[in-house]
């Protein structure tokens, strides 16, 4: 048996507060200070394409669509931010540090509201708190970085506070007008939002600049693989999402090997395969996507063969391709009992 299951996109539409009130989340045309004047390091406390991903970048699509820098898919309609996501509930419940991306001063700090992602039941009225619990710093030159959908209980500064490059903000969570777990982080220069992968084209498009925002360079993603393992059936979407899924083999029952990937386009491909014991080709599958979107998860798989599968240790590699190219994988290895 070879099945596919079929994907769901994920946003994470958040408006921005500041210590003042409400900043709506709009792409604004702007000549920011040079790159060079103000620097971040990353925010989060993981490595992206490994333990985390960028799911939604900056909008800069000045109309009614949405584009990143790149004029790529990782972004909606007037996103003013970067969100750092993490690829399961199950990560963001072990813990996760949010950290200062640069020495400044704290100049407003919010906790309290639940981790409850909105669209489920027992989500609560985020109106005027789509940022959930979050932080607001402010830096030399008229520069802040805020800090949003922080866990409850997991803020570790107050307005006031000096901080500096790495401090402790508070755990990335699930509060205010989010779906998934990730931090959205918004970055402003005089009030106004930039990208920081593209701080002086927040209307354009294209070939990226030679100068960004961060300390350390971060390529911009395109897309890859945020989360694999095996089970004995095609999973449920929400399992994949909370960490869930994974089962461990049977003999006798089917080996399905499911893949979570984020930035898919029309046109790329996903290949899911396994090797078995002796280093055996035990599944070769691949797939084209129809469509464009955010966030999918595919699964294959193969019934147990008569006697059932041999005992042994079993590679599963799990890929996203684009013309021709790789950009995403995973391998993961389970042990047949």
């Amino acid at each position: 048996m070879t099945r596919m299951q079929e994907s769901t996109q994920a946003t994470g539409r958040a408006r921005s507060w500041t210590a003042l009130g409400l900043v709506l989340g709009l792409t604004l045309t702007v000549c920011p200070k040079g790159a060079g004047a103000f620097e971040l390091a990353f925010p989060v406390a993981c490595t992206p394409g490994d333990d985390c991903y960028l799911q939604n970048l900056f909008d800069h699509d000045p109309g009614p669509g949405a584009q990143d820098a790149a004029c790529g898919p990782l972004a909606y309609d007037g996103h003013d931010g970067t969100d750092i996501a993490l690829p399961t509930l199950a990560a963001q419940q072990a813990g996760v540090e949010v950290r200062a991306a640069a020495a400044g001063i704290v100049q407003g700090a919010r906790d309290g509201m639940e981790d409850i992602p909105q669209g489920t039941d027992g989500a609560p009225d985020v109106a005027d708190r789509e940022c959930g619990n979050g932080v607001l710093i402010t830096h030399e030159d008229g520069w802040e970085t805020q800090y949003c959908h922080m866990a409850r209980g997991s803020i570790a500064v107050a307005q006031g506070d000096q901080v500096k490059v790495g401090d402790v903000l508070g755990r990335v969570g699930l509060s205010g007008q989010t779906e998934f777990p990730h931090l959205h982080l918004t970055v402003r220069t005089d009030g106004q939002e930039v990208d920081p992968f593209a701080p002086d084209a927040p209307s354009t498009c294209g070939a990226l600049p030679a100068t960004d925002l961060w300390a350390v360079p971060l390529p911009l993603p395109q897309g890859g693989v945020t989360n694999a393992g095996f089970a004995t059936a095609v999973p449920e979407y929400d399992a994949v999402r909370a960490g869930t899924a994974a089962v461990a083999p049977v003999p006798d029952q089917p080996l399905v090997l499911f893949g979570l990937f984020f930035g898919g386009r029309e046109g790329d491909e996903v290949q899911i395969s396994i090797l078995g014991p002796s280093g055996e080709e035990v599944l070769d599958h691949s797939e084209p996507l129809d469509r464009t979107q955010a966030l999918l998860f595919r699964a294959a798989g193969l019934r147990a063969p008569q006697g059932g599968w041999p005992a042994g240790n079993y590679r599963g590699t799990v890929t996203l391709v684009r013309n021709g190219a790789e950009i995403g994988r995973q391998e993961i290895t389970t042990d047949m009992p």
